[in-house]
């Protein structure tokens, strides 16, 4: 099993930053890819941003030049550095990770974000 705990969340005003951590424990020797999601009331769930063990990193349209996504392996903490913030990036904000050996993903609690205008 992998135990994913994520902070970093809050409410903050249009343009402001905000950075989420998410810290993995458990069987992190088997942790592949990690990456944020994000859901906002009344949407599906979509991928934010993803970064796979060597620092690859792959972003969705709508935060890319913005948000930055990056990995700290020897912590085996994820990080997700939010500048420029809107009122749409307003949701719940969830760190996944893929165990490559049982092919499983996890997922963390969820942190609120929430951007006023």
């Amino acid at each position: 099993q992998v135990q994913l705990v994520e902070s970093g969340g809050g409410l903050v005003q249009a343009g402001g930053s905000l950075r989420l951590s998410c810290a993995a424990s458990g069987r992190i020797f088997s942790i592949g890819a990690m990456g944020w999601y994000r859901q906002a009331p009344g949407k599906q769930r979509e991928l934010v941003a993803d970064i796979t063990r060597g620092g690859s990193t792959n972003y969705a349209d709508s935060v890319k030049g913005r948000f930055t996504i990056s990995r700290d392996n020897a912590k085996n903490t994820v990080y997700l550095q939010m500048n420029s913030l809107k009122p749409e990036d307003t949701a719940a904000y969830t760190c996944n990770a893929f165990d490559v050996d049982w092919g499983l993903d996890y997922w963390g609690q969820g942190t609120q974000v929430t951007v006023s205008s």
